[in-house]
């Protein structure tokens, strides 16, 4: 278990996030924009300004370290990736690693051949996954990795993530205001609200009798909007 004892952001007196959490397996961060949800990720993976105060407490079984212990999944493939350099030239790691993950994400081999801009969403994600997961993090943070997949897509990265964890063997923190991809994915959720845990437990048990408005309407409003289930 990795557990985030404090996590303080501010600039000064004024605090902008003050929360601590505990990653059991996999837990989504949710909340709407604004809520601090980037602002956690990037004091974890140490990149808040220099402006910006950071307390950060961490308990683990492993050296917390970004790059080295600890991955990132961005939002958007399509710019995480140079488009000018091909896919096999953007893996650091050994073929053979590569080539080990590409067949748990269901990639071809032939797609390092080929450039960003010929692949498609999902392709890229996978791609980008499979960079994150290159030297084994003890631990994998993922920003809204589905928001920019169509709904078919969405579901199958879900799934492959599922599949990965076991066979990879890290922890996720999840964050996204997607509570419904979120419940597919992750047994623990966290609700955050400027800069304020205001719900956390089991997942099936906040979504079934969540105890704060704010959650209850979060929760009617992502069910509300979406035209399947997953």
């Amino acid at each position: 278990m990795i557990e985030i004892k404090q996590l303080k952001i501010g600039y000064k007196k004024d605090i902008l996030v003050d929360i601590a959490f505990k990653i059991r397996s996999s837990l989504a961060l949710v909340g709407q924009s604004g809520s601090g949800k980037s602002l956690t990720l990037k004091a974890l993976l140490g990149m808040l300004p220099d402006s910006m105060t950071n307390a950060l407490d961490v308990e683990a079984d492993f050296e917390f370290s970004a790059g080295e212990t600890i991955a990132f999944v961005p939002q958007n493939p399509f710019t995480a990736l140079s488009p000018l350099t091909k896919i096999k030239k953007q893996f650091f790691v050994s073929e053979e690693r590569v080539e080990e993950l590409f067949g748990e994400l269901n990639l071809n081999l032939e797609l390092l051949e080929r450039f960003p801009p010929e692949l498609s969403g999902g392709q890229l994600q996978r791609i980008v996954i499979a960079m994150a997961l290159s030297n084994k993090p003890k631990l994998l943070l993922l920003d809204e990795p589905t928001t920019a997949l169509d709904p078919d897509t969405r579901v199958m990265i879900i799934e492959l993530l599922k599949k990965l964890q076991i066979l990879e063997n890290f922890k996720m923190l999840f964050v996204t205001h997607d509570i419904v991809s979120a419940k597919n994915l992750c047994e623990d959720i966290c609700v955050i609200r400027y800069g304020k845990l205001v719900e956390s437990g089991k997942m099936s048990e906040v979504l079934e009798t969540p105890k704060e408005e704010y959650t209850r309407t979060l929760i009617e409003a992502n069910f509300a909007n979406r035209k399947f289930r997953i």
